[in-house]
């Protein structure tokens, strides 16, 4: 008997709105926001799991480890709100969006 192992790939649920696209936040997990691309930036708000955010642009910052691995990439997902690319689901391991700046 032969046995095939398969792997289906997982494609983040990108929603489009007006021009930006959003990406849902890692399952199980809440994400601070913060004012900067870094943890040494004050927290502005807190997502709840589950969550889908726009990434309006990204640029590089604190490298953070997190469900989808290690960057240093952080997502703008509002006027100065950050979260990390970490605990995003763009199903990138680079840029989605322009960088910020």
């Amino acid at each position: 008997m032969t046995v095939e192992e398969t792997s289906a790939a997982t494609e983040p649920d990108e929603v489009v709105t007006m021009g930006v696209a959003r990406y849902p936040i890692a399952p199980g997990y809440r994400v601070n926001v913060r004012s900067g691309p870094g943890t040494k930036y004050p927290i502005v708000r807190t997502l709840l799991a589950g969550v889908s955010v726009p990434i309006y642009c990204q640029t590089p910052g604190e490298s953070i480890s997190g469900p989808y691995g290690t960057t240093n990439l952080w997502d703008n997902i509002a006027s100065d709100e950050f979260v990390s690319d970490a605990y995003v689901n763009t199903g990138s391991d680079g840029y989605v969006a322009r960088h910020c700046g």
